[in-house]
């Protein structure tokens, strides 16, 4: 699959930024926690236990928070200076999760940037890299798989 490069229209990110944070968060953990399933729960990832990560998608105007704990990736609410912070556009972070792009093409061409803890940063660049994740499948978000994948981690 081509994904020629896109820039989210202006007027949709205004909006985008002014909707409030945590529900956006929430959502976009849980995504992440159906699309990378085990590999966020791998003993590599455990240094990643209790770091406030920050991801910044630029013409989205959102920032997602959030930590890992033994069970993935958990939605939390800016309480202070994240440890990391990665910037990029929503087309890149979709270039990248589709592994059409590669993470130090992007840092290099200054479309990726990493603030914060560089040794954090490099840990997450590496043991995704490392990963034999399966192909991202876009029909594993569906709003009735994650909304149901949110109920049973709510509830559990």
């Amino acid at each position: 699959m081509n994904i020629p490069p896109f820039t989210l229209p202006r007027p949709l990110g205004n909006i985008l930024s002014i909707l409030p944070g945590y529900p956006q968060t929430l959502m976009f953990v849980h995504a992440a926690n159906l699309a990378m399933g085990e590999a966020l729960r791998s003993e590599v990832m455990r240094p990643l236990q209790g770091k406030l990560i920050n991801i910044h998608v630029t013409d989205a105007c959102v920032d997602f928070y959030f930590t890992l704990d033994r069970n993935g990736m958990v939605a939390c609410h800016r309480s202070r200076e994240p440890d990391l912070a990665i910037t990029a556009s929503a087309s890149d972070f979709l270039r990248l999760a589709l592994r059409k792009e590669d993470p130090d093409t992007l840092f290099f061409s200054r479309r990726l940037r990493m603030e914060g803890d560089t040794e954090l940063g490099l840990l997450v660049k590496n043991t995704l890299d490392a990963q034999e994740l399966p192909p991202f499948d876009i029909s594993s978000l569906s709003p009735a798989r994650v909304l149901a994948e949110m109920r049973v981690r709510l509830l559990s």
